[in-house]
């Protein structure tokens, strides 16, 4: 069987599956944390449009991601704060196992 359909990204700027062109980003700091079975990786980057913080998330392979824009950043660490905050306050957990 021939296909007579062509590649929608062939012969231009795009790649992926997404439509976009690609971006070139710099990378200025990438931490990873390991919680229970999840990583979490933080990278803050740097591209044309400026600054911002990529969050992802890896269980077993399946990847899900967040990009916060640098400017969010000292409103997403308040918020942060007050959870940690609220949940110190909170009484210990109960194991139902026990």
């Amino acid at each position: 069987m021939i296909s007579r359909e062509r590649s929608s990204h062939a012969g231009n700027q795009y790649s992926g599956h997404s439509g976009k062109p690609q971006v070139n980003e710099d990378t200025l700091r990438t931490e990873k944390i390991q919680v229970e079975r999840k990583t979490f990786i933080f990278t803050l980057k740097e591209n044309p449009r400026g600054r911002f913080l990529r969050i992802t998330e890896d269980v077993g392979g399946r990847r899900d991601t967040i990009i916060l824009p640098a400017t969010g950043l000292a409103d997403f660490k308040q918020v942060l704060d007050d959870m940690l905050e609220t949940y110190s306050e909170l009484p210990e957990e109960v194991n139902d196992d026990e």
